[in-house]
């Protein structure tokens, strides 16, 4: 299997600070648990069943020191949503992200919400991939479980190359969905700028 270099620059600005990602991307697969669109066999109501495996997954990470430990780092402060809601604070796996493998177990993200105390409760997950990467060896877009996986393109305001993302808000239930990109009752009011 042919593995492709990737070098990844995230340049730094008001709102977000630099980080310079350099990964080796093995060829991405289309095998379980993730497919492309055409290869598709789980029905869209297999979604709950997503949940729970990022629920059970991540139950671990409710501390989020836990996640620290094992390799997630917070990159881009709190993500606050452009009209309505937010995303929240982004702790990422580089070494998940860099290995190209999508895997509902084993999310590359978890995601905080910051709380008044200065603490942080564990809202959700995201999987992330870079369109090169996957499209190195796939056609289809990318999906989890029968999650069709959204397209970011560059430039971005995260300073990344073209990625695809699919968030899971498996611990705060969103009122516009368990799988789009903004949570309508996540804040990041409470984010006291600490990168802890």
């Amino acid at each position: 299997m042919r593995n492709k270099a990737l070098i990844v620059s995230i340049t730094a600005s008001a709102a977000l600070f630099g980080l310079a990602l350099v990964g080796t991307f093995p060829r991405a697969t289309a095998g379980e648990p993730a497919r492309g669109a055409f290869g598709r066999d789980q029905p869209k109501a297999h979604s709950g069943e997503l949940v729970r495996i990022v629920r059970e997954a991540t139950k671990r990470f409710f501390d989020v020191n836990q996640a620290k430990s094992e390799g997630y780092q917070l990159l881009f402060g709190c993500v606050s949503g452009p009209d309505d809601g937010a995303m929240g604070m982004h702790y990422v796996n580089l070494q998940l992200v860099a290995d190209g493998v999508l895997d509902p177990k084993r999310p590359e993200i978890v995601i905080y919400e910051p709380q008044p105390n200065g603490g942080r409760k564990l809202v959700g997950a995201d999987f992330l991939i870079f369109r090169d990467a996957w499209h190195a060896n796939n056609e289809a877009t990318p999906e989890i479980m029968g999650q069709l996986m959204h397209l970011i393109e560059a430039p971005n305001r995260y300073g990344l190359p073209a990625f695809y993302t699919l968030h899971v808000w498996a611990w705060k239930p969103n009122p516009t969905g368990a799988f789009v990109n903004w949570h309508a009752d996540v804040s990041c009011e409470n984010h006291d700028g600490k990168e802890g």
